[in-house]
């Protein structure tokens, strides 16, 4: 019997959306990266920072949203802890649980890494019109509404 191809359920139009979007995400990363070289931080805590400006989740919670091991998330908080980035506390409704929480120097690292990443992609974002820009920004946050792929605004 002859093997098929693989099947996909991707149309046309979405393969075509698929290859405009996949050089935008590697543009977007090869700024993340640089950003996080020269500030001496991974990509991973950079999602961890980010997801901490507007929220204080459990350890747990934070590890299960990054997709990583609750030892492996631990030794990443405890060394943003050691540069004074983030702080733990205990959960206030249960005890047993650990909040992570950005300290006023993580919220000030914060802070200049967006302004770094809107300055270092600006030459991209520039290419189109205000109201463009604002379109693509709420498309944007369309995809990424909780219950889409990967949704939140992790990694701001």
């Amino acid at each position: 019997m002859k093997e098929q191809p693989p099947t996909t359920s991707a149309t046309p139009a979405a393969a075509d959306l698929v290859d405009a979007l996949v050089p935008v995400a590697f543009a977007t990363m090869a700024v993340l990266n640089k950003i996080g070289a020269e500030n001496d931080l991974s990509l991973t805590l950079i999602r961890v920072l980010g997801i901490l400006w507007d929220r204080r989740p459990r350890m747990a919670e934070l590890a299960d949203y990054l997709g990583l091991e609750k030892q492996t998330m631990s030794g990443l908080i405890a060394r943003a802890e050691k540069r004074g980035l983030v702080a733990r506390a205990p959960n206030a409704l249960d005890g047993r649980a650990t909040d992570v929480f950005l300290t006023g120097e993580g919220a000030r690292l914060v802070q200049d890494l967006h302004r770094q990443t809107q300055m270092a992609l600006a030459p991209l974002t520039e290419r189109l019109g205000a109201a463009d820009r604002q379109l693509l920004q709420e498309l944007l946050e369309r995809m990424m509404q909780p219950g889409s792929e990967g949704g939140g605004k992790a990694g701001r």
